[in-house]
């Protein structure tokens, strides 16, 4: 059994073709499979306009955002396997029966549609920030993540009810569940989709602020699984400035100065705060 979770805010103008779109593709790959959608406090109609279709509508009073309208579905749903995906149609869904069967058949916990391929329209303002956010991933998780937060993926239902103690309300619920797999040594599989221009509406990513967000949560995922790769650097980073500028005046001024003594010692001190962090973790995972 197979659930579609389709997280919808003001979504009615795309909301019914994509709908339509899921269900061709699901009906042609065969498997068993229900559509949930969860309008999250539109104010546009988009759960009126979803009347007649075959799907289960959950409402949001308010919105609360798109991780909690992933958190609603996942509760409620039959599925063994989630699939997500967004309501404005720039995912492929004919993609999906291809996700579902790395997970169901190939074995991998978790399988990604990575906008990689020959069609991506991502607005150019939002490239930069996604560049970094990247390239900082893929340093604190020793992995090459092709794509952190895409939002057309396929996972098991269980994995993700593990983690909901970490998965937050908002856009960010996708790269939390990518960090923590991966962290945690679970099989995650990228497979390349092209990325289509919205079919309606607006997004409503905002890139600077959920820039500064993302790479906030970053750091602290990784500080839940792995907090010596946030807290190494940063002593290495103290020690070596101390280091050196307790040579330097030595050579120069032949005196040791309190800057260079304070800084050696808050590089000792942030080192032993990330170890005594990494014995916790480590000791937790075996608790486990």
């Amino acid at each position: 059994m197979v659930s579609v979770i389709i997280p919808a805010y003001n979504e009615a103008g795309a909301i019914v073709g994509v709908v339509e779109k899921i269900r061709s593709v699901m009906d042609t790959a065969g498997h068993p499979y229900e559509i949930i959608v969860v309008d999250d406090g539109s104010a546009d109609g988009t759960a009126a306009s979803l009347i007649g279709q075959d799907v289960v509508i959950l409402t949001h009073p308010e919105n609360k955002g798109y991780g909690a309208s992933l958190k609603a579905g996942i509760r409620s749903a039959k599925g063994d396997i989630i699939v997500i995906t967004d309501a404005d149609g720039t995912y492929p869904s004919e993609s999906m029966p291809e996700l579902v069967k790395a997970v169901h058949e190939d074995g991998y916990d978790m399988a990604v549609g990575a906008r990689t391929g020959r069609d991506v329209n991502i607005p150019l303002l939002r490239r930069p920030a996604k560049f970094i956010l990247k390239k900082l991933s893929d340093y604190l998780s020793e992995t090459k993540i092709p794509d952190i937060n895409s939002g057309l993926r396929a996972f098991k239902k269980d994995l993700a009810l593990k983690y909901f103690h970490l998965l937050p309300q908002g856009f960010s619920f996708t790269t939390t569940i990518t960090l923590a797999l991966l962290s945690d040594g679970y099989n995650v599989k990228y497979m390349p989709i092209n990325y289509l221009s919205r079919k309606g509406g607006k997004s409503k990513i905002k890139p600077f602020r959920d820039f500064t967000n993302f790479a906030l949560l970053i750091i602290r995922v990784i500080c839940y699984f792995n907090p010596l790769k946030v807290f190494l650097p940063v002593s290495l980073l103290f020690l070596a400035l101390g280091g050196y500028h307790i040579v330097e005046t030595l050579v120069l001024y032949r005196r040791v100065t309190e800057a260079g003594l304070l800084a050696v010692l808050l590089g000792f001190q942030i080192g032993f705060i990330g170890l005594i962090a990494d014995v916790m973790v480590r000791r937790d995972r075996w608790v486990r």
